[in-house]
């Protein structure tokens, strides 16, 4: 059976501002956990104007607070701004308060501006490029939450407090098969941004599970790929959505990012290119987009294309309860269970 869960960025959309883009955050979440979602992670950006936060980790404590099953988790903690020693203490804390129900997603990528990297890294020590470091944070990530520091280490005996039984499930996200290898090497799981529009996804996740090492996190492989969905009950519906989607990722292509999510209307309207059009018409084929029994078929296949038993969906809809709707079609079509 496949599983489904939901990446949520909180856009603001049109019209909004970020304390609606907050609530919206929170009520697809409660929808999702009624629904029968299995996870429920929230994005880290920095210096966009368009996304109303950038602390996944402070959002997940409220998230969770207020659902009762679903996984809660950060897609993800952009790990190079920090040190691993304080994220390990901020996830053991979040697994203490709701064991068994936190994901730890993180990521080498800065998620932001270039001025916004250099004020996350103001102070650190030159000799080394933070995504440098990234592979040796992953291994202290680890060992910090399992208690499981070796004797030799730059830091012996330390510990991430609180010291708890559980761990949070860490997962490794990425578009690239670099990721994909540290994620084998280290024993995590691993994560595939799809809905970025990056093709070779297939092959990274194949290499993934060729090469994977079992570790203090997992015995066994583990992945899902992360997709965009517009799913409505007509496909000429889910077309006109689907626009926001468009226009927004053109901009942001083109160096000039939307300071908002735009309405399928302003999308609608916007003067369009060739080549433009031609753009958009291009990455459509790593969309999802229809009625159930449409969306139900591509996902399938990008589930079978990607080896795994659970996507991750990503529905940037600026019409809220059309967003919601989406969800519910795919929940019924896909029979989740609460």
């Amino acid at each position: 059976m496949l599983k489904l869960g939901v990446l949520d960025q909180s856009h603001i959309n049109e019209g909004e501002d970020a304390k609606d883009a907050l609530a919206n955050t929170l009520k697809l979440a409660q929808e999702a956990d009624r629904l029968g979602f299995s996870r429920f992670w929230m994005s880290e950006h920095h210096a966009s104007p368009s996304l109303a936060h950038s602390s996944p980790e402070v959002l997940i404590a409220h998230v969770a607070a207020l659902t009762s099953r679903i996984r809660v988790g950060s897609g993800g903690i952009m790990l190079p701004h920090y040190s691993a020693y304080k994220v390990a203490e901020n996830f053991r804390l979040l697994e203490a308060l709701y064991p068994n129900r936190i994901d730890l997603g993180v990521g080498r990528a800065p998620g932001g501006m270039p001025l916004a990297t250099r004020a996350l890294q103001e102070g650190k020590l030159p000799s080394m490029h933070a995504s440098d470091r990234y592979p040796q944070q992953i291994v202290d990530l680890i060992a910090y939450m399992n208690d499981a520091l070796p004797g030799d280490h730059r830091f012996p005996g330390l510990i991430a407090e609180p010291s708890i039984e559980t761990a949070p499930e860490l997962w490794l996200l990425g578009s690239s098969g670099g990721t994909a290898d540290l994620a084998a090497m280290t024993g995590a799981s691993y994560a595939f941004a799809q809905f970025f529009g990056t093709a070779g996804g297939e092959d990274a996740v194949a290499h993934y599970k060729e090469n994977f090492k079992p570790s203090l996190m997992s015995n066994t492989p583990k992945s899902l790929a992360a997709i965009t969905v517009s799913c409505a009950d007509t496909e000429e519906e889910a077309e006109y959505h689907m626009r926001s989607n468009d226009l927004y990722f053109l901009m942001l292509r083109q160096n000039n990012p939307m300071p908002y999510l735009p309405s399928a209307k302003t999308a609608a309207q916007y003067p369009y290119t060739d080549s433009e059009k031609a753009h958009i018409q291009d990455t459509r084929r790593f969309r999802v987009v229809g009625t159930p029994d449409q969306v139900k078929e591509k996902m399938l296949q990008f589930a079978k294309d990607y080896q795994t038993d659970e996507l991750l969906v990503v529905s940037a809809i600026h019409n809220t309860e059309a967003r919601l709707k989406s969800y519910r079609l795919l929940a019924e079509t896909f029979d989740l269970q609460a």
